[in-house]
């Protein structure tokens, strides 16, 4: 992530507008949906000032605690979310090699190392 800027009120922690610098929609949407089901959060939003820029800013308001603290929160759900999606997918994606016999993907470059019986078989073809 970039760097995060608070932009807000001291007199009042509960309400506060964070810029996180070069991020775009999806970052910002993600953590609005996050924190939209945070039962501490009375408002949240976010925008993009430019589709030139590559900034979100996100406005939080709370019932009580400290804007700053559930963000973190929303941050550290986010992220583990994101594990949980990335742990099922590659769970999901080696079940499918298994069931079909394919050797590696790599998701770098979208290439499949063919498995040896599979590699076999294409060389008795083509004799």
């Amino acid at each position: 992530m970039g760097t995060m800027m608070e932009l807000g009120s001291e007199d009042d922690p509960r309400a506060s507008t964070f810029s996180l610098v070069d991020e775009d929609h999806t970052l910002g949407n993600s953590l609005r949906y996050i924190l939209n089901h945070d039962p501490r959060v009375e408002f949240c939003g976010y925008s993009v000032p430019h589709p030139s820029e590559n900034r979100v800013n996100i406005r939080i308001q709370t019932t009580g605690d400290p804007a700053k603290d559930v963000l973190k929160d929303a941050l550290q759900d986010l992220m583990v979310m994101c594990q949980h999606i990335r742990k099922t997918f590659d769970t999901a994606v080696d079940q499918h090699k298994a069931a079909k016999g394919l050797g590696e993907v790599s998701m770098k470059s979208g290439v499949t190392e063919p498995s040896t019986s599979r590699s076999q078989a294409s060389q008795h073809k083509a004799k």
